[in-house]
């Protein structure tokens, strides 16, 4: 089997959980935003909770997935790497929690919850769980073990999906949304204790003794991913913590700012196809390209996957944009769709974001992480000042233009940043060409408006045969190239 064949693979086993888990919730948005459920302002408040959690996520990991990565394929001994890396997240998760705990009625009074300190202590048990399985599923999958991999993932994605239905469809009480908020958290909990039951043998036979020579050494490589993680999560995620402050600073009420903020939650939605895409990929590709880094043609390899990657994002660009009438049926009231106007704008941001991270590898594979924190801590910069800046006059679609922005930029100063110090030739000219063209197709679709009320028989032949058109040609151009 060829190397991009097993990538290929890879990505679907691993990736299918994942896929399959975000589509689900997927189908959750048209129950959250039911005519009767979550109003805009209600579900912004889960929004932005969530948009909490997200920062933890990142920050508690401390890198040392990619970490145990890279060591596992230098060092003799397996074992002490995973024990390391494993110890260390746990005692740093742990010790999280314990501080959020005693100190989560001044949390809850800081993020404007004073009434509701559970969600603050179930938002920490959340990520402190998923933080410290984070090392046994990532052995996994440097066991080549995806079908338990796979297994742990979707069962906990589908306990978290039956409870979601089990509190939308049942207990929800239009009276008391803050109830349904809590036991959406509370569900979230269980699900992520899935992962410790399917990876518990991890957890009873881990040897607690602690090299501190090696930790620091894998300290050193990570942090800064941690650093460009988070701020790369400022980016992604910022604009809706930012969002009612600042709107309500501008003089809005605070139902109408969490209704901004649940608005531009529930369109992101749609353009987060994309990042599906890239979680799923992500999951295959960091061990792959960490197992072909001594491998002599490993440049050239990288850059057909780059090309394939490239062509793959548009297309899921293309297929949500230029099918938006359809796609929007999945927010169910029609209120929120007065923000379905900034979806291409955050899937065009979304597909840079994806060839960023794909670019990524090369201050991973050279060990110069320091350059991934210093490009995040530029994009977070801008994120903040756009958004600080316009948000009070625009509202999310200054956080939508933002995130484009920023991504576009990063993309670009890693692109640069990496020809310097580790050298892959890409292939920009067919970069141009499979971006120049989906957006191409992309605006004549949007200037071209058949009907713009909704989607007719007649506008979808003509959407999708442009994107049939598309993949032909990408496929003309890559037919005999699959044999990296």
């Amino acid at each position: 089997m060829s190397s991009i064949k097993k990538l290929v693979g890879q990505t679907a086993i691993y990736g299918l959980p994942t896929i399959v888990g975000r589509l689900l919730n997927y189908f959750l948005v048209p129950l959250y935003t039911s005519p009767g459920k979550f109003k805009p302002s209600e579900y912004g408040v889960l929004s932005e909770l969530y948009a909490w959690v997200t920062f933890m996520i990142i920050l508690l990991p401390l890198g040392m997935e990619t970490a145990f990565f890279k060591f596992i394929n230098e060092k003799e001994d397996k074992d002490k790497v995973f024990r390391n890396s494993f110890i260390t997240v746990a005692v740093f998760s742990l010790s999280f929690y314990i501080l959020v705990f005693f100190g989560s009625q001044s949390i809850a009074n800081w993020l404007g919850y004073p009434n509701h300190v559970e969600f603050v202590i179930l938002m920490a048990g959340i990520v402190s769980i998923d933080a410290v399985t984070a090392l046994p599923m990532a052995k996994l999958r440097s066991d080549s073990k995806a079908k338990k991999f796979a297994t742990i993932h979707f069962t906990a994605i589908i306990v978290n999906i039956v409870l979601n239905l089990l509190i939308i469809g049942f207990l929800f009480n239009p009276k008391e949304p803050m109830e349904a908020v809590l036991l959406i958290l509370l569900a979230n909990l269980l699900a992520s204790a899935v992962k410790v039951i399917g990876t518990h043998q991890d957890f009873i036979g881990v040897k607690w003794t602690f090299d501190k020579v090696l930790a620091k050494e894998m300290l050193r490589y990570s942090l800064p991913l941690v650093v460009a993680g988070f701020a790369g999560m400022i980016n992604e995620t910022l604009d809706r913590v930012m969002m009612k402050p600042l709107l309500m600073s501008a003089g809005e009420t605070r139902k109408h700012a969490l209704g901004q903020v649940g608005i531009y939650s529930a369109v992101y939605k749609l353009a987060m196809i994309v990042t599906i895409f890239l979680q799923a990929y992500r999951y295959a590709a960091e061990p792959f390209f960490f197992s072909h880094a001594k491998n002599e043609n490993r440049n050239v390899l990288y850059v057909k996957i780059m090309n394939y990657f490239i062509a793959a994002v548009c297309i899921i660009f293309m297929g949500v944009s230029m099918n938006i009438d359809i796609f929007k049926h999945f927010i169910r009231s029609e209120v929120y769709w007065v923000g379905l106007g900034v979806v291409p704008i955050l899937l065009i941001a979304n597909v840079f974001l994806g060839i960023y991270i794909n670019q990524s590898i090369w201050y991973k594979l050279s060990g110069q992480t320091r350059f991934g924190a210093y490009i995040a801590i530029g994009g977070a910069t801008i994120t903040v000042l756009i958004n600080l800046i316009f948000i009070p006059i625009y509202g999310f679609w200054a956080s939508a233009w933002a995130t484009l922005i920023v991504y576009a930029l990063q993309m670009i100063a890693s692109y640069l940043l990496g020809q310097k110090y580790y050298p892959i030739n890409y292939n920009l000219r067919k970069f141009a060409l499979y971006f120049g063209v989906a957006l191409f197709f992309f605006l004549v679709t949007h200037f071209v408006d058949l009907d713009p009320t909704k989607m007719t028989i007649r506008k979808f032949f003509f959407h999708n045969s442009l994107i049939l058109l598309y993949v032909a040609m990408v496929w003309r151009i890559e037919k005999g190239k699959i044999k990296a």
